[in-house]
């Protein structure tokens, strides 16, 4: 059995998607782009602060599901300029500690929005479930 995770702290969906699905113990996260949930618009400034909000929503998304960044056990990471990859790197060290989620970094023409990264998750409950 499967459950939409939805919560007002993070940006609403775009298209006819979840924020987040569970199944079982595990919730996969839909991929967050620097969208401000109160306003539903960018972030303003520099890459550091996009990729800033993309960490603060997937933490929303994580906490109204009942889990932490820390339960994340893969991450996908968007890029539209693979330069950037160290920052974005400098970015999530700020949010996760050891172990460190299984991780893909790839590099994409374009991104929803305009964004130049978004980031999508697996994550495994504390409780299993």
């Amino acid at each position: 059995m499967k459950k939409a995770i939805h919560t007002d702290n993070a940006p609403a969906a775009i298209g006819p998607y979840s924020q987040a699905v569970q199944a079982g113990g595990l919730v996969f996260l839909s991929g967050q782009i620097p969208l401000v949930p109160a306003s539903m618009e960018m972030v303003k400034g520099d890459f550091e602060a996009s990729a800033h909000q993309v960490f603060k929503n997937l933490q929303a998304v994580a906490r109204a599901a009942g889990g932490e960044l820390d339960d994340m056990v893969r991450l996908t990471v968007y890029l539209t300029e693979m330069e950037k990859f160290p920052r974005v790197n400098a970015v999530m060290a700020e949010y996760f500690s050891k172990p460190y989620p299984a991780r893909a970094a790839i590099g994409v023409r374009e991104l929803p929005k305009g964004a130049e990264v978004e980031v999508d998750a697996i994550m495994m409950l504390p409780t299993g479930g």
